[in-house]
């Protein structure tokens, strides 16, 4: 069985399963196993982090219980918090794996730009009190696309972790005070959006260069350890793309 998920991440300890506190992929596993009886492990297209959202989240799993994908979404959704729902399911090919066969995953880091904080955007945005400038943050991130080492953005990598991604887009938009950092790769290292926007808000604020970006890239510039990740409230799994379909169309 498929899932699409959103959630709100703000109570979880992100989204893979911990021996404490509340987890998106137990939470889910909990729902599994009050609806069908089955103690099953999900497996989830990315390990969103702790507090951050997703509109499109992807989990498979395996299951004996026979009944129709609508009705698991229906059902889960009766056994889930109200912070968490299944907004869609269907039955999936044997071999097929959420992680593994997606192509690229789109997130979306948002920020509240303006003199004084929102109390309705507090969750779902990081508060940055003085204007920035978009064309340089737009010229910083316009060195990113493409096939690079990223992990000078990363928190740290496990040993034998490929640290090469491919960078489809890195862009800036605008909306009142809403600035919107979007970013599509086929796959994300640790922390690597939640550091790399902190860069961009930097440049954005004239702390530094929007060239520092490009010398970050091919590897001249090294780590900037006195940038620390933004808070992962801003950040959100917009959606995830596969060979023949989308998480959200």
């Amino acid at each position: 069985m498929v899932l699409v998920l959103e959630y709100e991440g703000t109570r979880y300890k992100g989204f893979q399963w911990q021996a404490e506190g509340p987890t998106i992929q137990g939470t889910v596993e909990q729902a599994i196993e009050r609806f069908t009886g089955e103690r099953i492990r999900v497996r989830g297209a990315s390990r969103t982090d702790s507090g951050a959202h997703a509109a499109g989240q992807v989990v498979d799993f395996l299951t004996c219980a026979a009944y129709p994908a609508e009705t698991f979404v229906n059902a889960l959704n009766w056994y889930l918090p109200p912070d968490v729902r299944v907004r869609a399911a269907w039955q999936g090919s044997m071999d097929f794996n959420s992680r593994f066969d997606a192509t690229s995953r789109v997130y979306r880091y948002t920020l509240w730009n303006d003199r004084t904080p929102s109390a309705l955007w507090r969750d779902f945005s990081h508060w940055v009190r003085f204007p920035l400038d978009l064309d340089q943050i737009r010229e910083g991130a316009g060195h990113l696309p493409g096939t690079h080492d990223v992990s000078a953005l990363a928190a740290g990598l496990p040993p034998g972790r490929n640290p090469v991604r491919n960078i489809k887009y890195w862009d800036v938009s605008r909306d009142g005070y809403l600035v919107y950092i979007d970013a599509e790769a086929n796959g994300f290292l640790p922390h690597q959006i939640r550091r790399t926007n902190g860069i961009l808000v930097d440049v954005g604020l004239g702390r530094l260069s929007a060239e520092v970006m490009k010398h970050i890239i091919d590897g001249t510039q090294g780590r900037i350890w006195n940038c620390p990740s933004l808070p992962a409230k801003g950040l959100c799994l917009r959606k995830v793309n596969y060979p023949n379909f989308s998480s959200i169309d």
